[in-house]
């Protein structure tokens, strides 16, 4: 069965939540896996079983949203690269765990691509970079199925992290690509992510 690929572009976080909530509430077993590639206007969100605390000063400007996915508080900003699967683990035969590790894989497949060395923690889920932070994962799952995904940190203004306890670590440090003088378009950087994906799953 082929998997749909949607590019979304720029779009607000929450009317995407809904839309992927609804998405996987209304699909049945025939329904055609798909994966949404987008970017967000600047937001916190938190996840399920995050603490209020962990929002520090956030800016007023910058909207924060309770969400349904795992984890704690993060960022999501414009030049951030933000992937959605959508997909039937169940008929899959994919775990939770193994999906979160193939989004993981992903993200160090492509870094590895640009010369950069980076690294998974089976304690933190996420990529890493010399300890720095640059892609996190955090996903629901309802009735065998799961959305939410990774986000990944391309060209964007990291200071908003400064002003939460990332992923729940007060001594967390975000880096992106672009600080690694690696220049790439977001929407390409999609491509070598969403293929390592794609061939994953297949498996």
């Amino acid at each position: 069965m082929q998997t749909v690929l949607r590019q979304l572009r720029l779009v607000d976080y929450e009317s995407v939540w809904r839309e992927m909530q609804a998405f996987t509430l209304e699909r049945s077993k025939e329904t055609v896996d798909e994966i949404w590639i987008v970017e967000h206007n600047p937001v916190y969100t938190l996840g399920l079983s995050a603490k209020r605390e962990h929002l520090l000063h956030t800016e007023k400007k910058i909207p924060v949203i309770k969400t349904d996915r795992g984890g704690q508080v993060t960022y999501h900003g414009h030049g951030q690269l933000v992937i959605y699967p959508l997909l039937d683990i169940e008929r899959l035969n994919i775990s939770v765990r193994q999906i979160v590790t193939i989004l993981e894989n992903a993200m160090i497949a492509t870094l590895s691509q640009y010369g950069v060395k980076s690294e998974a923690k089976a304690d933190a889920p996420g990529v890493y970079i010399n300890n720095k932070k640059i892609g996190s994962v955090g996903l629901r799952v309802k009735r065998g199925c799961c959305y939410h995904g990774l986000s990944f940190n391309n060209n964007m203004d990291l200071s908003p992290f400064d002003h939460i306890n990332t992923c729940g670590f007060p001594s967390l440090e975000v880096t992106q690509l672009s600080d690694l003088k690696v220049n790439v378009k977001t929407y390409e950087l999609a491509i070598p992510i969403v293929h390592s994906i794609l061939q994953a799953i297949k498996k």
